[in-house]
């Protein structure tokens, strides 16, 4: 049995420095998650972090610092793997649909057991390949799984004309960013900073194509 107490307090803590302001119940929400993820990683392996705390810091609150870029109604998070940034992205805003892409059936059966335990109902889990998937959606997210060039390449036809794309990377060379294949635009690179994470954290956001000049 996991105790929630410490879990708790540096959950809250870091989202004061995120300054992002959630109910009791969401918070019970994201540490539920955290405390399945836990459960499942002692079989299944999905998560290089073993220790629920760490958990908070390294799986919620890096998850979290992306939330004030994120727009629109629907979103998909590729390359999700145990469900990460989509999870904690769809818990604070139920209101957004959201779509787990994963290629592994490990995870998407942890994804999918998440999804249900978790009483999730607006969240989809695909086992697929980014580039076989179809459909298009307000926002992409994506963890540092490929280049920039490479994402796009294999899954931009997933973002809406008017849509967001946020990568999430550790650092970002110029010569990657400068790789960007048109109609695709590099709107901003913003370093995150992950309470209690003492490495490097950007989003890089891409515009789609239907985007006017100017910062998202």
């Amino acid at each position: 049995m996991i105790d929630r107490a410490p879990l708790r307090q540096r959950l809250v803590a870091g989202l004061a420095e995120l300054h992002c302001e959630l109910a009791a119940a969401t918070i019970e929400r994201l540490l539920d998650y955290v405390e399945l993820l836990a459960r499942w990683n002692a079989t299944y392996n999905l998560s290089a972090v073993r220790d629920p705390l760490e958990m908070v810091t390294r799986h919620l609150l890096d998850s979290l610092a992306v939330a004030p870029w994120v727009r629109g109604h629907s979103l998909v998070d590729l390359g999700t793997g145990p469900g990460l940034p989509g999870i904690p992205l769809a818990v604070i805003a139920p209101e957004r649909a959201v779509t787990l892409v994963d290629s592994n059936g490990k995870k998407t059966r942890f994804l999918r057991a998440a999804v249900r335990e978790l009483g999730l109902a607006n969240v989809q889990v695909l086992e697929s390949r980014v580039e076989a998937l179809r459909g298009q959606y307000d926002c992409v997210t994506a963890r540092a799984f490929a280049s920039l060039a490479d994402m796009l390449a294999w899954g931009g036809h997933l973002l809406a004309p008017d849509g967001l794309w946020l990568a999430l990377k550790g650092r970002v060379a110029p010569e990657e960013l400068a790789a960007v294949p048109a109609p695709f635009v590099v709107r901003a690179v913003r370093a995150l900073r992950v309470p209690g994470l003492d490495a490097e954290r950007c989003v890089v956001i891409i515009a789609g194509p239907g985007q006017p000049a100017g910062a998202p």
